[in-house]
C-alpha cells in the first residue's frame, strides 16, 4: 500500500465510521471511538471484500461503502463481545 492509499483509508474510515455509528445506534462507544473503528472497519472492508471476491466498484462512494459495512460488522462483532449493549 502507498502512502497515499492509506491516507484515502484514513480519510474515508473516519467519514464510514461516523456512518455506521448513526447505522448501529446505542453503540455506546461515543463519536470519537465510533471514528476510530471507522478506521478500523475500512481496513477490514478493504481486505475483506476482495478476498470474498465482492467487488464494489472504483471510487470514494466504493470505498465509503465498504468502509462503512467493515465499520458495521465491527461494531456488532463488538457488541457481541461486549455482551449485548444497548440496541
Amino acid at each position: 500500500m502507498s502512502t497515499q492509499s492509506i491516507l484515502v483509508i484514513l480519510i474515508v474510515g473516519l467519514i464510514a465510521g461516523w456512518l455506521a455509528g448513526k447505522i448501529v445506534r446505542g453503540t455506546g462507544y461515543g463519536l470519537v471511538a465510533d471514528l476510530c473503528l471507522g478506521i478500523i472497519g475500512a481496513l477490514i472492508g478493504n481486505w475483506l471484500f476482495p478476498q470474498l471476491g465482492i467487488h464494489l466498484g472504483a471510487g470514494i462512494i466504493a470505498s465509503i461503502i465498504s468502509a462503512t459495512i467493515g465499520a458495521i460488522l465491527l461494531l456488532i462483532v463488538l457488541r457481541l463481545i461486549k455482551g449485548g449493549g444497548r440496541w
